[in-house]
């Protein structure tokens, strides 16, 4: 495969992305199936071409919709994973093979790319019997510094990334009809890209799954993106927003 000359990033779903990053590609929390646990994947498919020559994957949390092994055992097991420190026993456990762990702070390479794991503020127990294993989130450096918050709320540390960040990719939602503690949803994700106060925003983490009851979990699903793009006008002007549908892809 072609190199691409620049970088790009494709969102595939939920937090699932492809960072192409001098000359690497990474993958963030890839739920690659049709199905996780009850829910359901309302958008496209993930495209099949998007999977290949991957160098690394950057996990968040434990939670089954970021950490789902089906998909992560579709990758070969010679890709090295970063993940929260906690989780690497358990994951090198359930088969996979090069499980690196970092704590907020701490970095790893990846290829040509600087990974530095940051805070993240959300539940990290893998329910209902899994461990308990501290969220995070990355910034990827290459040509440009990529920020990817996982899952997470609003935090103070988040100032520490402003002045730093090129390009975030923020949750605004989540696959229910409501949002619990530890999400960002449209108005806290625009008051997150006023604080960080990067170039560009990709919000991600809506419109891909859905709870097959109620059926209201499935209606506009598309409605928590154009609210966050509103909402960024008044919270943060100068940060442009670039809403990608699943399976798009963006050269920046």
């Amino acid at each position: 495969m072609t190199t691409p000359s620049r970088p790009a990033i494709t969102w595939l779903g939920h937090a699932t992305a492809l960072l192409e990053l001098a000359g690497a590609r990474i993958l963030t929390d890839p739920v690659l199936r049709d199905r996780v646990g009850p829910l359901t994947r309302i958008a496209r498919r993930v495209p099949a071409d998007t999977l290949t020559d991957i160098d690394g994957v950057l996990l968040s949390h434990l939670h089954a919709d970021h950490t789902d092994l089906p998909s992560l055992r579709r990758l070969s097991g010679a890709v090295p994973v970063l993940a929260p420190y906690d989780a690497v026993a358990w994951l090198r456990g359930r088969g996979l093979q090069d499980v690196r762990g970092l704590r907020p702070g701490e970095t790893a390479g990846l290829g040509g790319v600087r990974i530095r794991a940051t805070c993240a503020v959300h539940d990290g127990r893998r329910r209902p019997l899994g461990p308990q294993a501290e969220p995070i989130g990355f910034v990827a450096s290459g040509e440009l510094n990529v920020y990817f918050a996982g899952d997470t709320d609003l935090f103070e540390e988040l100032h520490d990334l402003r002045g730093v960040v090129d390009v975030a990719l923020l949750p605004i939602w989540g696959w229910g009809t409501r949002l619990g503690s530890g999400h960002l949803d449209p108005e806290r994700a625009a008051q997150a890209a006023a604080i960080i106060d990067p170039r560009l925003v990709i919000p991600i983490h809506w419109g891909t799954l859905a709870l097959p009851f109620p059926p209201g979990s499935r209606v506009d699903p598309e409605a928590p993106a154009r609210q966050f793009a509103d909402l960024a006008k008044h919270y943060a002007p100068g940060v442009e927003v670039h809403l990608l549908t699943p399976g798009e892809r963006i050269e920046l």
